[in-house]
């Protein structure tokens, strides 16, 4: 895209490999150079307290990423709410803000709701569900999210919070980056010591749960 000033290569077919992996280049003046560290150019404003940011640990193919999820909860200032996004699927968007309505009480149908998937990348992983719903809640309530934290998990339809696989590499990446807190699924029984050494790995198992531990008893909705 030359719209950004980084490249991502995507293998459409692979005899040796799977096509799930993807590379992520810079374009410079002198050719493209490999990002090695691609955390740099898809977390953003670590250090400044903003609320609807949420971090998300996900994967593509077996490559670990964390990414900025960025919510924007506004008045719908036409009469007709809007529902924006970027690089995430606009139905599965639709179907996350309908449990946040029913099973939390939030009340969204009048609202705006932008969501966006910084740097670029188009993300599939049912593990950014989590941090979806934690960027909206966060952006609704006005509130930012502690630093530190990041988030793993798929939402279900009757909010409960669904486990992933490979959800040793996601923490051990969140670590790796200096992450403090990690968001799980508490139906994610086998976490190696290994992989959550250096971080707080925080099991959930539904909406409700989840908005306690990061907001309180914040009830302004």
């Amino acid at each position: 895209d030359s719209n950004y000033l980084y490249r991502i290569l995507r293998s459409v077919k692979n005899r040796f490999g799977s096509t799930a992996e993807i590379g992520i280049f810079e374009m410079l003046g002198s050719g493209l150079r490999e990002v090695e560290n691609p955390a740099v150019i898809l977390i953003s404003h670590r250090n400044e307290s903003l609320s609807g940011v949420a971090i998300a640990a996900t994967m593509v193919g077996i490559r670990p990423f964390l990414i900025d999820t960025q919510g924007l909860v506004s008045t719908a200032a036409y009469g007709v709410p809007q529902r924006s996004k970027t690089g995430f699927d606009v139905r599965l968007l639709n179907m996350l803000l309908a449990v946040l309505e029913k099973r939390a009480g939030f009340r969204l149908a009048a609202k705006d709701v932008f969501l966006n998937i910084a740097g670029g990348l188009k993300v599939i992983d049912p593990a950014i569900d989590l941090a979806v719903v934690s960027a909206v809640l966060s952006s609704n309530l006005d509130i930012a999210i502690p630093a530190g934290c990041s988030f793993s998990a798929e939402v279900g339809l009757t909010g409960e919070i669904r486990p992933v696989p490979h959800i040793d590499q996601r923490i051990a990446e969140a670590a790796r980056l200096g992450f403090k807190r990690i968001f799980v699924s508490s139906y994610n029984h086998k976490i190696s010591a290994s992989a959550s050494k250096g971080i707080e790995v925080i099991t959930v198992g539904k909406i409700e749960e989840l908005m306690r531990r990061l907001f309180g008893d914040e009830k302004e909705r």
